[in-house]
């Protein structure tokens, strides 16, 4: 028999004084009760109890070991509560990783209303941009952009296509024209991505159907999205960025968009976690949050545009 089971049928009989008291409370068969306290003893290789045919007493040997099984037994209750109500109510460290830009430009204004709602909640939150298995590294969630590749146990949910957006300053536009038509972008400075080889030479413009490879010319070339934005705010020459990059400059009017009927394409913002059964509290209702701030996977949320799937 289970040996567990065993010390709790001993622990009852104790307390309710008599075998058929604790059969009752524990909805068993007098005989199976018996044969949990039986195998006990058979296994201790000593007597725990003094049975007689009116009163049971508990020898000195079982008094001891009815002390140690108590407080075995409230460790265990001690521990499943524990579980228990992080299973139900969110709490204790959750880990976020997501990628650089993203986690720049939007995580500060999501986590603050979550952690106000969820006060029992730390979020340890990692932004970086290589390669990262979220299990493996123990992160409860991750967020990523672009198209990648998820092991097939992982649930990948959209949050957003983020529309790529052509954007100068005022200040450049002032003193260099804003450009009309793709082609007019060859004859600008530009300020490329140096780790996107698709944009690294040409950036592929579209309307309707058409798409077009537009030669450019590079000014500046860097990995950071946020560095190449800041420098097109100080008149430095005409970016392209992310949607949900850009949108706060071009609110302020720091940037302007430039060519908003044409198309570079779009990014896609992806919440990646392990399989959806017996989540965590913690993070059932971070996914919950998120998907409630980002209904509409197939809308841009940050500049309105629907999605051309």
């Amino acid at each position: 028999m289970d040996r567990l089971q065993s010390m709790r049928v001993f622990s009852k009989v104790v307390e309710q004084g008599s075998f058929a008291r604790a059969a009752q409370a524990l909805e068993m068969s007098n005989a199976v009760v018996t044969r949990h306290v039986a195998d006990l003893e058979s296994h201790l290789g000593t007597r725990l109890l003094n049975r007689t045919t009116r009163k049971l007493s508990l020898t000195e040997t079982g008094q001891a070991y009815l002390e140690r099984v108590n407080r075995i037994l409230a460790d265990i209750a001690d521990a499943d509560a524990i579980v228990t109500a992080q299973a139900t109510k969110p709490s204790g460290t959750l880990r976020i990783y997501s990628q650089l830009g993203f986690g720049k430009q939007r995580l500060a204004e999501l986590l603050p209303p979550y952690a106000n709602a969820n006060p029992e909640v730390i979020l340890d939150v990692t932004l970086s941009d290589r390669t990262i298995d979220i299990v493996e590294e123990g992160y409860d969630i991750g967020i990523f952009l672009g198209l990648q590749k998820f092991d097939s146990s992982m649930i990948a949910r959209q949050l957003g296509l983020a529309e790529m957006l052509i954007c100068a300053s005022p200040g450049y536009i002032e003193k260099h024209g804003a450009p009309s038509a793709p082609e007019d972008v060859s004859q600008h400075v530009c300020l490329n991505f140096s780790n996107i080889d698709l944009l690294r030479n040409h950036w592929p413009i579209s309307v309707s159907e058409e798409t077009v490879n537009i030669p450019i010319h590079s000014r500046m070339l860097s990995n950071n999205s946020e560095l190449l934005r800041r420098c097109a705010a100080a008149d430095m020459g005409i970016v392209v960025g992310p949607s949900y990059a850009m949108t706060d400059d071009i609110r302020s009017k720091r940037l302007v968009r430039l060519l908003p009927e044409y198309h570079l394409g779009q990014i896609s913002v992806m919440m990646v976690y392990p399989s959806r059964r017996l989540l965590s509290a913690k993070v059932r209702s971070f996914i919950e949050y998120m998907a409630a701030h980002y209904p509409q996977p197939e809308i841009d949320p940050w500049c309105g545009r629907e999605a051309e799937m």
